[in-house]
């Protein structure tokens, strides 16, 4: 008796234990991503031997086992940017239905069943909405101080925006007034950090977008040019916008009032103007003059009285192509000023307080861009053209010591290196290189705008080397560079 007694409670709690399993039966969690994104991710990508914890190092670095996994990347960079599926390479990979965009190979799943359309839609509108979390978090959208950087890519109109501690990009943003191409060909972050602007080659406008979300703030009308670059004031009150044009011109800018002041030039005294500097009082304004052997100093409150300022003491003023100077920027301490110089391969520099020829530095095949690092004491300068330094390569960037004007050395960041920012927290120079030639590196994929996709690199201040694993491709062109500081 006791035995059949003994069986039947065994019987009755195993019975029991199984109901309340049951009962308590956890749902299915799916790793930070909202349900219908995550069933995709979680049971066809980050299985065994693919994108989970254990295999993903063998899987292009691509960690899909749960959403914030997803935000670090892969060893190209960022895989998805939340609102731009346009932009976003893991969308390429899983697509195989040609009227969804555009479709890479290998197809993902590897050696699996391809993703249903429906599947990929679903995926596709997730991340045009943002690509959220399962608690409607959209990556990046916090902390309104984030260090960023920013880079305008000229044939697409876009500007990708990093994150400046991942190095991801995080967002792409449409800047032109129109659909139409306007070639945006500088982008400044102002130095009180509030803001960002944009000039085009073809269009009327200053573009203002808010570096805290990145948002439109206005467009400042300029009138028609063919605005190259610009320079904002120390105080991020005013910007000087150049328009390179035979009879070329300068427009005076009131950025707290979003209005025009004054068009400097204009009138045949300004050919070809390209470079600009501020000094820090905002009182005088140079311009380089991009075919010819000299500078323009020009007053900002009394422009008629411009002088036009030799680069060489034993020349007389030509405007005929000699030195050409492409861009200008002062020292830290405004005690000098350097000039790349593309006809004559060199940088010149000149002393402000009378405007004399103080040294050459030789040998920087066609220098364009320039930027000074502070708190390493560095000039660096890219060389978008220069076929000597590394035969059988498109460009360098050249390391010049700010305070004995010497060479110090040349990097090779990419192909066709053009503009560069400084980070001077982290310490580095993010350089894009434009990689419009046909004979430089193919992209990992063609652009949505057409063209070659270009790309950025970093230099480490710290010990002259490129930064390992930081390749990130971005669209056609990419031309400038600012830093959210």
């Amino acid at each position: 008796m006791w035995k059949s007694i003994f069986k039947s409670s065994l019987f009755f709690a195993a019975t029991v234990l199984l109901e309340s399993c049951t009962k308590d039966k956890i749902p299915p969690t799916y790793q930070g991503y909202p349900e219908e994104i995550g069933k995709i991710f979680i049971n066809s990508c980050a299985v065994s031997g693919c994108h989970n914890e254990k295999s993903h190092e063998a899987t292009a670095g691509l960690n899909l086992s749960s959403w914030e996994k997803l935000f670090s990347g892969g060893h190209s960079g960022a895989v998805v940017i939340p609102f731009a599926p346009e932009q976003s390479p893991l969308l390429f990979f899983i697509n195989t239905y040609s009227d969804l965009g555009q479709r890479l190979t290998p197809t993902m799943p590897l050696n699996s069943a391809n993703l249903s359309k429906e599947s990929v839609i679903t995926i596709r509108d997730w991340i045009a909405n943002g690509a959220a979390d399962n608690g409607g978090f959209v990556k990046f959208s916090d902390i309104p101080g984030r260090k960023k950087f920013y880079v305008a890519n000229q044939g697409c109109d876009q500007v990708t925006i990093f994150d400046s501690e991942t190095k991801l990009a995080m967002r792409y943003v449409k800047v032109g007034k129109t659909d139409a191409a306007e070639s945006p060909h500088m982008i400044r972050v102002s130095p009180d950090g509030k803001y960002w602007y944009a000039c085009f080659l073809n269009s009327t406008a200053l573009q203002k977008f808010n570096t805290s979300d990145d948002s439109p703030a206005g467009n400042i009308e300029i009138g028609t040019g063919f605005w190259n670059t610009f320079i904002i004031s120390s105080d991020s009150k005013k910007a000087f916008v150049v328009s390179w044009e035979a009879d070329g011109k300068v427009a005076e800018v009131d950025l707290e009032n979003m209005k025009l002041v004054s068009t400097i030039g204009g009138n045949g005294f300004i050919k070809y103007p390209h470079g600009s500097a501020i000094n820090m009082a905002g009182t005088i304004l140079y311009l380089t003059a991009q075919t010819g052997n000299f500078i323009y100093k020009i007053p900002v409150n009394d422009p008629g009285n411009y002088e036009e300022i030799v680069l060489d003491p034993t020349d007389p003023v030509i405007y005929g192509s000699k030195y050409d100077g492409h861009e200008i920027v002062f020292s830290p301490d405004e005690s000098k000023y350097f000039v790349s110089c593309t006809k004559s391969n060199e940088v010149r520099v000149m002393k402000t307080a009378d405007d004399t020829w103080m040294a050459t530095i030789p040998n920087i095949y066609s220098p364009l861009e320039m930027g000074i690092s502070k708190s390493k004491g560095f000039l660096l300068v890219t060389s978008s053209e220069d076929t000597v330094s590394y035969p059988g390569k498109r460009g360098s960037v050249s390391v010049i010591d700010v305070a004995s004007n010497s060479f110090v050395k040349k990097i090779f960041t990419g192909f066709q290196p053009h503009g560069l920012g400084i980070d001077e927290e982290k310490n580095l120079v993010y350089v894009a290189n434009r990689n419009t030639n046909p004979s430089g590196p193919a992209p990992h994929h063609s652009s949505t705008c057409g063209g070659r996709n270009g790309y950025v690199t970093a230099i480490d201040l710290n010990s002259l080397e490129i930064l390992p694993k930081f390749n990130a491709e971005v669209l056609t062109d990419p031309y400038s560079v600012a830093v959210r500081k």
